[in-house]
């Protein structure tokens, strides 16, 4: 039987693309049959041709292993609703408006303005009396709940 990191390293192996990246890999054996979903973006979009590509290359380099003979395979991207998992991800997200769950439970919104190693930075209007003024708030990635990217239809 093929281990779930030995299936994570056969799919980073089909990622002909360096910008492209392994989100989450999702490994249901208790399913007939087994089924295997990997979720994939990239610093600058990932297409489902792209999905393609990797779907069938990890496809081949599975049935080369002889270790799976009956599963079902879903190479896919994040949804709208999936938050953010990866600090690559806050990056490729800059200059969009994000939702901030915190630990604490607090929301914060504004537009994603910076995305170091240990912190993300927002931007987001503050009322000061009949003023609006743009503040910039660091949050480390410690404090982070969950981030959602907020669409806008504007």
């Amino acid at each position: 039987m093929v281990t779930n990191e030995r299936i994570k390293e056969l799919v980073e192996q089909s990622l002909a693309d360096q910008n492209h990246f392994l989100v989450d890999l999702v490994v249901n054996s208790k399913s007939n049959p087994i089924k295997i979903t990997v979720v994939l973006d990239g610093d600058k979009g990932i297409s489902i041709d792209d999905c393609a590509t990797v779907s069938r290359t990890f496809a081949a380099l599975l049935d080369e292993e002889n270790s799976l003979e009956n599963y079902a395979l879903e190479v896919t991207t994040p949804g709208l609703d999936q938050p953010l998992r990866l600090k690559r991800q806050y990056v490729k997200n800059i200059g969009r408006e994000v939702k901030i769950q915190l630990k604490d439970k607090k929301i914060e919104r504004g537009k994603l303005v910076e995305s170091t190693e240990d912190t993300v930075v927002i931007e987001h209007e503050v009322k000061e009396g009949k003023q609006k003024e743009l503040k910039k708030t660091t949050f480390t990635f410690e404090e982070i709940e969950r981030t959602l990217v907020e669409v806008s239809f504007k």
